[in-house]
């Protein structure tokens, strides 16, 4: 199986805010940061709002910061709890990526938007499964949200907590009512998923709860059937390198005599 840039994106969740935007606008058709730099004629800022307030800057950082403080005071004002950046982010996204259940609880209360989708499609709800807060996934399901609902690569919540590694989020997902079957835009279910990044604990977590193990891809694998494509491409692989390293090592006794 071809490794898909959405693997790419999410499994780098360690690397800084500004890092996961690029690669949210490599993923969104292909438009670069150097195009989007062109068409704004500055050079991106992850903090920079829609609207362009300092005040609404500050709201942002805050959300991803966790300081409820500066929250209420921005909506306290009448700020509006749905304004975005540059990649249609809003505060509740932020919020739920790095986990801050109380500002998350908060923007909600005052009317953030749990369906607002930003420029990959993606709510809240995938946010939130990318950073594996449970508490987050809960409080946004508790509001309301769709454990169901598909970004633009038909991507799944399940489908990011398995390809991100939050077993207790997956564990959750499940036994919340989340579809365990569902394909995404290369007909990867998450069972595909987990198998392809050695996500054992999750694999023995859907399987265990009912994953149709026949279910084939766009390029016609089961989940066990990557298994072993994977495991013959590694075996090709070393034989073509040990064949190589016979043609190209002389062996050390056809050298002993050597000056």
């Amino acid at each position: 199986m071809t490794v898909s840039i959405i693997f790419q994106a999410e499994e780098r969740m360690s690397r800084t805010t500004s890092d996961l935007h690029c690669d949210i606008l490599h993923l969104n058709r292909g438009e670069s940061i150097s195009e989007l730099c062109k068409t704004k004629k500055t050079l991106y800022s992850p903090m920079v709002s829609v609207i362009g307030s300092v005040h609404t800057a500050e709201f942002m950082n805050a959300a991803s910061q966790g300081k409820l403080d500066v929250i209420d005071k921005y909506l306290a004002d009448g700020g509006n709890p749905n304004v975005h950046d540059e990649l249609k982010r809003t505060a509740l996204h932020r919020a739920s990526l790095e986990g801050h259940t109380a500002v998350v609880q908060r923007l909600l209360e005052k009317g953030a938007d749990i369906n607002f989708k930003d420029r990959l499609g993606s709510r809240a709800i995938h946010w939130a499964c990318r950073g594996g807060s449970l508490g987050v996934v809960k409080a946004l399901k508790s509001h309301g949200a769709d454990l169901n609902m598909r970004d633009e690569l038909y991507s799944t919540p399940l489908h990011v907590a398995t390809r991100t590694g939050h077993t207790s989020v997956v564990e959750y997902l499940l036994s919340s009512g989340a579809k365990i079957n569902s394909r995404d835009r290369e007909g990867d279910t998450a069972l595909h998923d987990a198998v392809h990044l050695n996500r054992y604990k999750i694999v023995e977590l859907l399987i265990v709860a009912g994953a149709d193990t026949k279910i084939k891809n766009h390029e016609g694998l089961t989940a066990v059937q990557q298994v072993k494509q994977w495991q013959f491409d590694i075996v090709e692989t070393l034989q073509r390198l040990e064949k190589l390293k016979g043609m190209t090592l002389v062996p050390p006794e056809n050298n002993s005599g050597e000056k």
